[in-house]
């Protein structure tokens, strides 16, 4: 029986470049100049900071920028709100999104079931959804439907198996 599974998962190293890209690019811009501008990677989180909350949304749209350019979706950012800083400055913490909670993946089991395919079946497993049909092309199909619906997190399609 065909199967594939439904995943999220966030490319690390390619977040980590458009940082260093965004950073580099901040460095050297010069309505960046003199407002303490500055981007921060943890392993959960970016932290943007700015002199002021249009320089943070400035600094925002940078990064973002260098995320599209590396095929990153935006959809594995999940701002919280502008925080006041010490003497005036603004700061914003973006949340990395991996892996599909268990809400998320009832929505999808939700989904896949009310587009009524005979024969596909869905099964949660972890942080990931697999796929079950009888044929290849129910498989593609619910494939297509979950690229065209939009869940709130990047979706990746994988172990595609015959």
């Amino acid at each position: 029986m065909p199967t594939f599974d439904i995943t999220s998962e966030v490319d690390h190293q390619e977040i980590r470049n458009a940082v260093d890209q965004a950073m580099r690019e901040i460095i050297n811009r010069f309505d960046f100049k003199n407002t303490d501008s500055s981007i921060e990677l943890d392993e959960s989180s970016v932290t943007l900071r700015s002199a002021s909350e249009d320089r943070l949304n400035a600094v925002r749209q940078v990064l973002e920028e260098k995320l599209v350019k590396r095929q990153v979706s935006l959809k594995v950012l999940d701002y919280g709100k502008v925080e006041a800083a010490s003497g005036g400055a603004s700061r914003q913490s973006a949340a990395l999104v991996a892996g599909i909670s268990s809400d998320k993946a009832k929505a999808i089991n939700k989904f896949v079931k009310e587009l009524s395919l005979k024969g596909v079946q869905t099964q949660t497993q972890g942080e990931q959804v697999r796929v079950t049909g009888k044929k290849r092309d129910d498989l593609q199909a619910v494939i297509n439907a979950c690229k065209e619906h939009d869940f709130g997190i990047p979706l990746q399609f994988g172990n595609f198996r015959d």
